[in-house]
């Protein structure tokens, strides 16, 4: 007797504010794998898009590098027969990067390149000036070496980078008034459509290269070696800018590449998910509708 009383009054309560019952918590799960499905495949359109133009403009910037190359061949050739017998240890290094993500670890590789640079002792003096091509490498540099950096560029290399942008970024660097004894170029090496590798192009200032006694065989004017020695400069930075703009394509292209291949497969198993569910409300539905007739 005393059991019914307990069951009658536990029945007769009145259910707890916000319960669900399991059906319809079934219902919310459903509708939100479907939203979420929405999602992921919208995703997927973008990035399959972003796929296809990284992969037209990847064609272009390995026509533009492989001109621009040129341009690093013939400064290699001339510091190969014009070395300075010493170099000093205060070094200016141009980090080559740029102003645009979702394309992988790119911009990481030259600033942990430089931070290489940095870190072993007795290579460069630890206040080595920095100047930074691209707001990504900058913001990556600026928590590591905040103090070194002493000026950045960017909006350069949104299209195809042009010998006009390498010359006026050394323009920039020639007029300013930080004091270095060499330049060291670092930039990311094509190696091929699927992988790159960070460099670095040693680059020699006006002095070094009065000093060097390939040049003192000869008798030239002041002039002569300031103008050598400034387009040398903006070839090097040229050849560097065009190439890293080829591995940001490529990297990019297989950035979204695997963006894609994710999003796929995230669509596959939710999809499955919610096949699984909708069969699962559909089939306690069905019990629920045989239990109240066997009941009848």
């Amino acid at each position: 007797m005393l059991a019914r009383r307990t069951l009658g009054r536990i029945a007769s309560q009145p259910q707890v504010l916000g319960a669900a019952p399991s059906q319809a918590r079934n219902m919310a799960t459903l509708r939100e794998i479907e939203l979420r499905l929405k999602s992921v495949r919208n995703i997927e359109k973008i990035t399959k898009s972003m796929k296809m133009i990284a992969s037209t403009k990847l064609a272009k910037a390995q026509r533009a590098m492989q001109a621009g190359k040129e341009y690093g061949l013939a400064n290699a050739e001339l510091f190969k027969h014009a070395s300075p017998e010493e170099t000093g240890k205060r070094k200016l290094f141009i980090v080559v990067s740029s102003d645009k993500g979702l394309c992988g670890g790119i911009h990481s590789s030259v600033s942990k390149a430089t931070r290489r640079e940095f870190a072993e002792k007795g290579k460069v003096e630890e206040d080595s000036p920095i100047m930074v091509i691209g707001d990504k490498s900058k913001a990556q540099l600026s928590r590591a070496l905040p103090k070194n950096i002493v000026m950045s560029f960017n909006q350069i290399g949104r299209d195809i980078p042009t010998f006009a942008d390498a010359a006026g970024v050394a323009d920039l660097i020639l007029t300013s008034d930080v004091k270095y004894d060499s330049i060291a170029i670092v930039y990311n090496k094509f190696v091929s459509a699927i992988s790159y590798e960070p460099a670095i192009i040693e680059v020699e200032p006006e002095k070094l290269l009065k000093e060097a006694p390939g040049f003192r065989a000869y008798e030239m004017e002041d002039d002569v070696t300031r103008d050598l020695s400034e387009f040398t400069l903006a070839n090097a930075i040229y050849a560097a800018l065009v190439e890293a703009h080829a591995c940001e394509q490529s990297a990019r292209r297989n950035a979204m590449d695997n963006a894609s291949k994710n999003a796929s497969d995230m669509i596959n198993r939710l999809t499955m998910q919610y096949n699984r569910g909708r069969q699962a409300a559909i089939t306690n539905e069905l019990v629920d509708i045989i239990t109240g007739a066997s009941a009848l």
